[in-house]
């Protein structure tokens, strides 16, 4: 039974990356200069889906009009919106139901970014025969999520716990599901309002458990992120800067004759690379930059239309259209778009660590 639709999270305030997320949705933030959500969308691709259907927040565009409808991958892309507000994952799913009808669905959430691919996820579903398929990943602090119930041989799956306050092991239930015909919205009608006011995921589980479903799970290989903080962004844009192939950075601007390009650097069209430029790789930079006097590096993106004069950075993100000048060390910070930061009394030897928002201005007063 081959599985052709999935249902992808672009909903959510993303509080928690304010100020970032005050004007821009947080699936749509980049993770190695691509949103968020490509790297979601990929990834169900991959695993032969061709049907996606994206949840946003209500009266929200932007989602659909930086996506599209699909044809960028060869497949239909629907957005529906989560009416009602935010009442929980749960209830993103049960607002799908009219697409999904009585097919089986990959279940994404699209702020999850992983190194492994689908296809063996998918296959161990369909080989095994199971009603429903979790990805598991092994984290420091599981209270953070859902956390699996093993019987005493440690193997079989008796329940599903949402964010206990004491973790029976160290295994999160990641954001990627599958769900088989109809059973997700059968259990979706069993189950109410948690404590917080959600329809939780986990107790879906539970009840396809408690009903003698066969729910399978898998543990993710190599690594695994959900973004939810700053410091989970940045972290997953190192991984996927250290994970992306070589052939995949390329220099297509211009650089100055002194300018030593290393590994892992990336140099989008028309951007210019002038005298005094150190790289550390790896370091992905869009189009129609300017950067002069820097050192940049390493799991530094920048995005498309940013000066950066007389800066070193690392371990950073900065988004379009933006404009920095030092001196100034910057680390494990995050520039909006459309951000002006001049900062003459800074010092190259003293790392700082900043987030502005979008159109943010910081400048000295003299």
């Amino acid at each position: 039974m081959n599985i052709k639709k999935a249902i992808l999270t672009g909903g959510g305030r993303g509080t928690r990356l304010h100020p970032i997320t005050a004007t821009t949705n947080k699936h749509l933030l980049p993770i190695a200069n691509r949103p968020m959500l490509y790297h979601a969308i990929e990834k169900v691709v991959a695993a032969g889906v061709d049907q996606i259907f994206i949840n946003v927040n209500p009266g929200d565009t932007q989602l659909e009009q930086a996506i599209g409808d699909g044809g960028h991958w060869g497949v239909s892309i629907t957005y529906f919106e989560q009416t009602g507000g935010p009442q929980g994952i749960a209830h993103v799913v049960n607002e799908a139901k009219q697409f999904i009808g009585n097919d089986p669905f990959i279940f994404y959430l699209s702020d999850n970014i992983i190194l492994a691919d689908l296809q063996d996820f998918v296959q161990a579903y369909e080989q095994e025969g199971y009603d429903c398929m979790l990805a598991l990943s092994e984290v420091p602090d599981p209270e953070r999520f859902g956390v699996p119930v093993f019987a005493p041989d440690g193997k079989t799956l008796i329940d599903v716990l949402e964010k206990p306050s004491n973790p029976p092991n160290e295994f999160a239930v990641t954001g990627i599901y599958i769900y088989g015909p109809g059973i997700f919205f059968d259990a979706f009608d069993k189950i109410t309002k948690s404590a917080r006011g959600e329809y939780e995921i986990s107790d879906i589980h539970s009840v396809l458990i408690k009903e003698g479903k066969k729910v399978g799970y898998s543990v993710i290989t190599g690594w695994w992120k959900d973004t939810g903080k700053p410091s989970d962004l940045l972290l997953a844009n190192q991984l996927v800067l250290d994970n992306m192939d070589k052939n995949e950075y390329r220099v297509h601007g211009t650089v100055h004759e002194s300018i030593e390009i290393g590994e892992k650097i990336h140099i989008g069209a028309g951007t210019q690379i002038g005298a005094g430029v150190v790289f550390h790789g790896p370091v992905m930079i869009g189009e129609n930059c300017t950067l002069m006097n820097c050192e940049v590096g390493p799991h530094v993106t920048i995005g498309s239309g940013i000066i950066i004069d007389d800066i070193k950075i690392e371990h950073s993100m900065v988004l379009d259209n933006s404009y920095i000048a030092g001196p100034w060390y910057l680390r494990e910070s995050m520039i909006g778009k459309h951000v002006s930061a001049r900062h003459s009394s800074g010092q190259k030897h003293k790392p700082v660590r900043i987030m502005l928002a979008d159109k943010t201005v910081f400048e000295d007063c003299e």
